[in-house]
C-alpha cells in the first residue's frame, strides 16, 4: 500500500474515533546553512537558533501539535534524535507529573535531556549523561495549561484529569506520528516519574487497548517508572512510615497517625486527629526539600520559599489524591533558573512559541491544574495486572533521599501484587560502586538509587543513563562489581 493510501485509511479512521488529524500550523525558521531540506512537515519544527545551545551533531525539534481542531487545544513537545543511529534507536516518550507540572521544564532541562538550564537561565550546558546518547527522546507538556500546552475553549481546563490527559496524549502520538513518520513504527517505550506513575500505565493501557486495530497499532515494548504514584493507601502509608524512620516526624505524632488515619477510606481528613497530625508532618517537612531530605533548601529564590509552594504540598482530599512534583536537584534553585529561561522571548521564539517581540509567561508548575484536578485514579496496579499479562517490559525504581513518593510507598504498593519472584533482593553496581539495589518479579523489576532524590536522574546521571541503558536492553543492572 502506498503511503497515501495508508493516510487516506488513517485518518478516515482517527476522525471517527473523534481525534483530529489536521496539520499543525507552525512558526517558520530559517534552516541550517549547507544542510539539505528536511521532511516539510518535521522541518517547520527544527530548532536552529536556541540561546546558549552547546554545539551538537544531532537535529532537535520543538513545537506545538493540535489534539483537538475544535476547541483549540494544543500539546507543546520537545523531541530530540539521538546521538547516533536516530533511524536504528527506539523512540522514549517522557512524562513528568504534579499534576501541572512542565517535563520540558523538569525531565528535558535539569534531568535527561542533552540541554541543561545553568547560571540563573542565561544559559545552558551540555549533559554527557542524556538519554538521547541511547534512544530518540521526546519531552511532551501534559495536559493543556502546563507550560507552553494551552486551549482556545476556557471550559477545556475544567475537566482535566486522568482521563483527559491520557486521550489528549494518545491523540498528540497519532498526530506526532502524522509529522514524524519514520517514527510511526518504531519500538517505543514510555518513562517518567511521581504523578506520571498514574499518567504512564493509563496511557500504555489506552494504547495496548487501541492496538487492537492495526491502522492505530503503536509499537508499545514497556514502561519505566521513577519513584511514582500509584496506589493511594500505599502511597501515604510509605509516607508517613518513611518521615517516622529518617527521623523527621516524633514518635507521637506517628502513633496518632497510625491510631487514627485509614488511607483506605474514602475521607481519612475527617478525623480531625489525623488531619492535625498530618499537618504536623508536613509542618515538619517545610523545614527541608521533602523531595530530598539531604540537601539544602533554595533560601533566596522563589522555588521553595513561595508560600503557595507549601499551601499545594498540604492539599488533601478524597478525590484529589496527587502529589505536586516541585524539587531540585543539587542545586535548589535550578526551577529559579529554568522559570527564568523559558521565559526569555528569544528562547520562546527559537522552539516556535513566540515572535521574539512577547513572551508567554511559563511557570515549571501550575498550581491551580493541581487544585482543581477532577479526576485520579486510586490506584493504577490493576493497570500494572494487564500490562504485565501482555508481555510489556516494566521497571520501576526509586531514589531513596525522596520523601514524598518514598521508596517505602512504592515497595508497599508493588509487594500488594504478590508477584512471584525471580530474582532475590541484592545490590546493583555502577563503577565498581553500589549504586542501590534490586528485585526481579514476574513481569516486573523494581530498584533503588542509594542517595538520589525524587528526580533520579539529577542525582544520579551516569548511574542513570546506564540504568535506562540496561532497560532498553532488557538485561537486569550489573549485580558483581
Amino acid at each position: 500500500m502506498d503511503f497515501v493510501s495508508e493516510m487516506t485509511k488513517f485518518l478516515t479512521l482517527v476522525l471517527v474515533a473523534i481525534i483530529s488529524v489536521e496539520t499543525v500550523a507552525s512558526a517558520r525558521h530559517q534552516p541550517l546553512d549547507g544542510q539539505k531540506q528536511f521532511h516539510s512537515l518535521e522541518n517547520d519544527h527544527l530548532v536552529t537558533n536556541l540561546p546558549g545551545q552547546p554545539d551538537v551533531d544531532f537535529r532537535h525539534y520543538a513545537g506545538y501539535v493540535t489534539v483537538n481542531e475544535k476547541n483549540g487545544r494544543a500539546l507543546f513537545y520537545w523531541f530530540y534524535e539521538a546521538t547516533t543511529h536516530p533511524d536504528e534507536k527506539p523512540l522514549v516518550l517522557w512524562l513528568n507529573g504534579g499534576p501541572g507540572c512542565s517535563s520540558v521544564g523538569y525531565g528535558a532541562t535539569q534531568e535527561i535531556g542533552p540541554f541543561l538550564v545553568d547560571d540563573d537561565g542565561r544559559g545552558l550546558k551540555y549533559n554527557p549523561y542524556s538519554w538521547n546518547t541511547e534512544a530518540n527522546i521526546l519531552f511532551l507538556e501534559s495536559p493543556v495549561g502546563v507550560g507552553f500546552s494551552y486551549s482556545n475553549t476556557t471550559t477545556d481546563y475544567n475537566g482535566l484529569g486522568d482521563g483527559f490527559t491520557a486521550n489528549d496524549a494518545y491523540a498528540f502520538l497519532h498526530k506526532w506520528f502524522l509529522k514524524f513518520p519514520s517514527y510511526r513504527t518504531r519500538a517505543f517505550y514510555i518513562a517518567g516519574e511521581s504523578y506520571a506513575g498514574k499518567y504512564i500505565p493509563e496511557l500504555a493501557e489506552l494504547i495496548h487497548d487501541k492496538n487492537k486495530d492495526s491502522l492505530l497499532h503503536i509499537d508499545l515494548r514497556g514502561i519505566l517508572l521513577g519513584n511514582p504514584e500509584t496506589s493511594y493507601a500505599e502511597d501515604w502509608v510509605g509516607l508517613v512510615d518513611y518521615a517516622w524512620s529518617h527521623a523527621v516526624i516524633s514518635d507521637e505524632t506517628y502513633k496518632i497517625i497510625k491510631q487514627s488515619c485509614d488511607f483506605n477510606s474514602d475521607d481519612p481528613w475527617s478525623n480531625g486527629d489525623c488531619d492535625q497530625a498530618i499537618n504536623e508532618l508536613f509542618r515538619q517537612y517545610k523545614e527541608i526539600d521533602i523531595f530530598s531530605i539531604y540537601t539544602p533548601v533554595c533560601i533566596s529564590g522563589s522555588a521553595n520559599s513561595d508560600d503557595k509552594y507549601m499551601q499545594v504540598m498540604f492539599k488533601r482530599s478524597s478525590t484529589t489524591t496527587m502529589i505536586p512534583r516541585i524539587m531540585g536537584g543539587y542545586d535548589p534553585c535550578l526551577d529559579d533558573y529554568t522559570r527564568s529561561f523559558y521565559n526569555r522571548p528569544d528562547v520562546q521564539k527559537a522552539l516556535h512559541v513566540g515572535d521574539g517581540h512577547w513572551s508567554k509567561n511559563w511557570s515549571i508548575c501550575n498550581h491551580k491544574i493541581f487544585d482543581e484536578w477532577s479526576d485520579s485514579r486510586r490506584s493504577v496496579l490493576p493497570i500494572y495486572k494487564k500490562l504485565i499479562a501482555a508481555g510489556l517490559r516494566i521497571w520501576v525504581y526509586s531514589g531513596d533521599t525522596d520523601g514524598r513518593v518514598p521508596v517505602l510507598s512504592t515497595r508497599y504498593s508493588l509487594a500488594s501484587l504478590g508477584l512471584p519472584i525471580t530474582k532475590a533482593w541484592r545490590p546493583w553496581y555502577h563503577q565498581k560502586q553500589v549504586s542501590g539495589w534490586y528485585q526481579e518479579y514476574e513481569g516486573l523489576m523494581y530498584a533503588t538509587f542509594r542517595g538520589a532524590g525524587h528526580a533520579v536522574p539529577s542525582f544520579k546521571p551516569s548511574e542513570s543513563l546506564a540504568f535506562f541503558s540496561a532497560y532498553l536492553q532488557g538485561k537486569s543492572p550489573p549485580s558483581s562489581r
